[in-house]
């Protein structure tokens, strides 16, 4: 075996060890939960899935509103009880986007609501080994991996264009934790929608709350410079976010109006 192969296979073992047993201790702090916008409560209560909360309700920089009921952010959702998948129903989710590998998703199959059809946007299943050893516990080479990536652009971008396309009903995304890929995914889409970075990074945060992340935590919880390090990579390969939106993620002008006018009130 390469020593390639050797250090996949690694991952693939600590990736099905994490899910199955869960949270472990680890080596740098979670930053503590901000409180966010809290005139919306975004959890939607499910009992078997974590981390699941509506990506609305914020304010933009020029006072329009992120309508709510239209998007949808969860943890993997293979644990979804009856009564959550009746609740994922009633809200109209018609698309679920996975942005987990193929190793997660074979370990962990989707349940997916009646009616809802299910897509895989992989993120990082084409990056080098040693970022996939991350995969569930963050950091910034983590994040920097998803703007730079095989294959990242491509996943993130697809989710945007449910959101765009979706005519009737709502989208779920998430990947295992429903934090990093999960947080950049939304990072993104409030960007676009013009919500500030002060913002956006308050509700990327409550990732610690909803996990009930606590110190020396990285499994479950997320830090603000971990984000940060997403925004430097679009800064550093494309120069700023507008470019990154355009060239990387292969969105027109036409696209972004569109996403902003079905998700702005």
């Amino acid at each position: 075996m390469t020593s390639d192969r050797a250090l996949r296979a690694s991952i693939a073992a600590a990736t099905g060890l994490a899910l199955a047993l869960g949270p472990v201790a680890g080596v740098a702090p979670a930053d503590p939960a901000v409180a966010a916008d809290t005139a919306f409560d975004r959890s939607i209560g499910l009992q078997g899935v974590q981390n699941a909360r509506d990506a609305g309700g914020y304010r933009t920089v020029d006072g329009r509103l992120v309508r709510t009921g239209l998007v949808y952010r969860t943890g993997q959702i293979d644990n979804a009880t009856p009564a959550d998948l009746v609740v994922l129903g009633e809200r109209g989710i018609r698309i679920v986007d996975d942005l987990r590998t193929g190793y997660e998703r074979a370990i962990a199959k989707d349940r997916v609501p009646a009616g809802a059809v299910e897509n895989w946007d992989d993120v990082i299943g084409q990056a080098p080994p040693q970022v996939l050893v991350t995969a569930l516990t963050g950091g910034g080479d983590l994040y920097r991996a998803f703007v730079t990536a095989p294959g990242a652009n491509a996943a993130f971008a697809s989710v945007l264009r449910d959101i765009i396309e979706t005519g009737d009903g709502a989208v779920l995304y998430h990947c295992t934790a429903g934090k990093d890929r999960t947080g950049w995914a939304t990072a993104v889409l409030l960007t676009l929608l013009g919500v500030d970075r002060a913002t956006v990074t308050e509700d990327y945060l409550l990732s610690n709350q909803y996990r009930n992340a606590g110190p020396n935590d990285p499994l479950n919880g997320v830090q603000s410079g971990w984000l940060d390090a997403a925004f430097d990579q679009v800064n550093q390969t494309y120069g700023n976010f507008d470019t990154y939106a355009r060239d990387g993620l292969g969105l027109t002008g036409a696209d972004i109006a569109a996403l902003r006018a079905k998700m702005l009130a």
